[in-house]
């Protein structure tokens, strides 16, 4: 028998709301409703799985994450628009959504996601923490810090890091102390680790941040979510 889980749909209309908790709750399933992301802060979820309309998606989910992980909420998002497109899909996924549905729900795309939850869910969520973590770490760096980062993840030593930046050995040493306090690393290496965690190991030198790749079980997610798509 198919494990219990709570459910908390969050966002779109009432109409689609009441609509998806039927479904859910016809599948022997919990279902709690919250008509945003303010109620769903008053009464934040400790387990479950949270289906996220994409109105209250407006602002990205990278930065919802981030909220959900400032009030202590781990529990797996899965996103949730009517027709969405295959970039849509693909960027979800990479941003740190575990799964995205199309709406309306359907009983064999609820099913779906529920195994997903129940197989992914554990290892999704520690991901999350890392990279969550690391992003907030490295977001405390100075420009001068994070560049010394950057040529240091590339293997540069503190005289090539000074040639690089036009800036003495001794001003590199500085902002490297600053920069190993600040990320809380021992050494380079754990400091470089904490870069690649946060999804920056395609930084440019001029500081542009290219979109991490998905991980093998994401790309076989975003794999079975836009072939149907595709050939629909």
């Amino acid at each position: 028998m198919e494990q219990r889980i709570s459910i908390h749909i969050v966002g779109g209309n009432s109409r689609s709301r009441a609509e998806q908790s039927r479904l859910i709750l016809s599948m022997g399933h919990h279902a709690e409703v919250y008509s945003d992301l303010v109620e769903l802060m008053d009464r934040p979820p400790r387990s479950g799985v949270i289906i996220a309309s994409n109105d209250v998606l407006d602002d990205g989910i990278e930065d919802l994450l981030e909220e959900l992980a400032d009030a202590g909420i781990w529990v797996p998002l899965v996103a949730a628009k009517v027709e969405p497109t295959v970039e849509e899909v693909v960027e979800a996924i990479q941003a740190g959504a575990l799964d995205y549905l199309q709406l309306p729900l359907s009983e064999d795309e609820l099913r779906r996601m529920i195994a997903h939850v129940h197989t992914d869910a554990g290892r999704h969520a520690e991901a999350r923490r890392r990279l969550i973590d690391a992003r907030k770490r490295i977001g405390a760096l100075s420009k001068r810090e994070r560049e010394v980062l950057d040529w240091l993840s590339e293997g540069c030593s503190n005289k090539a890091i000074a040639r690089n930046l036009e800036i003495s050995p001794r001003t590199v040493e500085i902002h490297r102390a600053n920069m190993m306090d600040k990320l809380g690393a021992g050494h380079a290496a754990e400091a470089v680790r904490l870069r690649l965690e946060a999804g920056y190991e395609e930084a440019t030198r001029e500081g542009r941040v290219k979109k991490p790749e998905a991980s093998g079980a994401d790309a076989m997610l975003i794999q079975e979510l836009i072939i149907p798509k595709l050939a629909g």
